[in-house]
C-alpha cells in the first residue's frame, strides 16, 4: 500500500460539484492499494498514517502525529501512485490493484482509521475528484508499506 500524505490547513473532496469529503487541520491521504495488499498493509498503513510524525512540538519539531493534534484525516483513494514510470513516456498501472481489490482494502482502511480515529473523511472510489487543498508548509511525504 502507498499513501501520499500532505499536512494540510484544509483540504476537501468534490464530486460532480458536490462536496463528499472535508477536513480543517489534518492530513490528506492519497492512497494507492498493490496487489498484494492485504490485511497487514492495511493495518500498518493506518498505523503509519495516525501515527506518523508530522506536526510540529511547541519547539517547531515535527514531534506530533495526527493522534496527538486530533486533526482531520481525508483519505482519497488514487491509483495512479502505483504507476510504473520508470521507462517510456506513458505510465503503465500492472503495479496497481485492480478495481474490486483495491476497493476491499481501501474500505476497510477507512472502515479501520472511524473505528480509531475521531474525525475520517473520504472521497468517492472512481469517481472523478476535485482535491482541493492548503498545504501546510508544504509538508509532503511517501509512505509504504513494504
Amino acid at each position: 500500500m502507498i499513501a501520499l500524505i500532505q499536512r494540510v490547513l484544509s483540504a476537501r473532496v468534490d464530486v460532480e460539484n458536490e462536496t463528499v469529503g472535508a477536513i480543517g487541520p489534518g492530513l490528506l491521504a492519497l492512497v494507492a492499494v498493490q496487489p498484494d495488499d492485504g490485511e497487514t498493509q492495511t493495518k500498518r498503513m493506518l498505523e503509519r498514517l495516525l501515527g506518523y510524525r508530522v506536526f510540529s512540538d511547541d519547539a517547531g519539531k515535527m514531534n506530533r502525529s495526527l493522534t496527538d493534534t486530533g486533526g482531520g484525516l481525508l483519505l482519497v483513494s488514487q491509483f495512479t501512485l502505483a504507476a510504473d514510470t520508470r521507462s517510456g513516456m506513458r505510465p503503465s498501472f500492472t503495479s496497481a490493484a485492480p478495481p474490486e481489490h483495491g476497493r476491499q482494502w481501501f474500505e476497510r482502511l477507512v472502515e479501520l482509521a472511524k473505528k480509531s480515529h475521531p474525525t475520517v473523511e473520504i472521497g468517492r472510489f472512481g469517481a472523478h475528484m476535485e482535491v482541493h487543498l492548503v498545504n501546510d508548509g508544504p509538508v509532503t511525504f511517501w509512505l509504504e508499506t513494504r
